[in-house]
């Protein structure tokens, strides 16, 4: 077992901080494990995700149970046409009376930002998050800002309404460690569902389980986990198929194999376990790598989707042996 050795965290496992994290989320998120368990990586993994489906889902909740249960800095912001870079960001304002320049922190400034509808929003807004997600800090004019730790974006957008949307630029998808799809629930967990909210929708106030302090813990604790060389072998030659797939105009890019090396180490790390199997890539390769792929217009008129390619591509490359480590 994976166990804690910093004095200034609670003394307990890995494996039951995070199962402390679930638990808590799943008081209030109904037959979402899955779900639970893939922000649980990317959390571990200082990643992003991006929550992709229809409203009324749980997208928003979610996120904000996992806010909740971390006792992290926790801001939302509602995405639409009228929102301004500066609204994401911070900007600087001068004060002729005493002659400073004063900067006021935009909604970026948190631990947990839930993006909602990112995709409604202009694309110079959406750039906006680009410095953020990938370097931690933000630049408002020329000075730069850091980023409080942990910082995670999670970006929720309804994949079927398109009226008055701006589709996310490749540039800014790639910055997503996971694409995550909610899914609707199945009929015993929406009756469970339909039971909680008999006298109307309420909001539930989750206790903290975890600091920012014990997340910190869990991105430090995964760079201990064990890639081997035949397992990084292994993803590089899945990314790397995915270039030259008859489907596929745009392939996965070196960093879409690192979001997948470090989300199969986030599982490997869920399941409490010191190193990494081809069965932790199989399973974290549809969430950190269809996002990242472009199909060719021949795929599209032949209803092929990026899910389907991926599942060719991971069917055709040998998997290697590893024992444990």
């Amino acid at each position: 077992m994976l166990a804690k050795k910093n004095s200034e965290v609670i003394n307990r496992s890995i494996s039951e901080l995070l199962t402390a994290i679930k638990g808590n989320i799943e008081t209030v998120i109904v037959g979402k494990k899955e779900v639970a368990d893939l922000l649980m990586i990317c959390l571990a993994c200082g990643g992003h995700a991006l929550i992709e489906d229809v409203p009324g889902l749980g997208k928003t909740s979610m996120v904000a149970s996992l806010a909740a249960s971390v006792n992290c800095s926790f801001q939302r912001i509602q995405f639409t046409p009228d929102v301004l870079p500066s609204d994401v960001t911070g900007f600087t304002m001068y004060h002729p009376v005493n002659g400073e320049e004063r900067f006021y922190q935009g909604a970026v400034m948190c631990n947990i930002l839930l993006a909602d509808e990112l995709n409604r929003t202009s694309p110079k807004t959406q750039s906006a998050l680009l410095q953020a997600m990938q370097e931690g800090v933000v630049t408002v004019d020329g000075v730069t800002h850091e980023l409080p730790r942990p910082f995670m974006v999670c970006a929720t957008q309804n994949p079927v309404e398109q009226a008055g949307t701006y589709p996310l630029p490749e540039a800014q998808l790639d910055r997503f460690l996971m694409r995550i799809s909610m899914g609707y629930p199945s009929k015993k967990d929406e009756i469970t569902i339909l039971e909680l909210n008999k006298k109307g929708v309420k909001q539930a106030n989750l206790s903290p389980v975890a600091s920012a302090k014990d997340v910190l813990f869990l991105q430090e604790a995964l760079d201990n986990i064990v890639c081997s060389e035949s397992v990084m072998s292994y993803i590089v030659d899945i990314t790397a198929r995915t270039r030259t797939h008859k489907d596929v105009t745009l392939g996965v890019s070196p960093r879409g194999a690192i979001a997948l090396m470090r989300a199969s180490m986030g599982r490997a790390l869920l399941l409490d376990r010191a190193f990494v199997l081809p069965d932790d890539v199989q399973a974290m390769a549809r969430h950190t790598l269809c996002h990242r792929l472009i199909l060719s217009t021949h795929a599209y008129t032949h209803n092929q989707t990026a899910e389907k390619v991926l599942d060719d591509v991971i069917h055709t490359i040998p998997v290697p042996v590893v024992s444990g480590l």
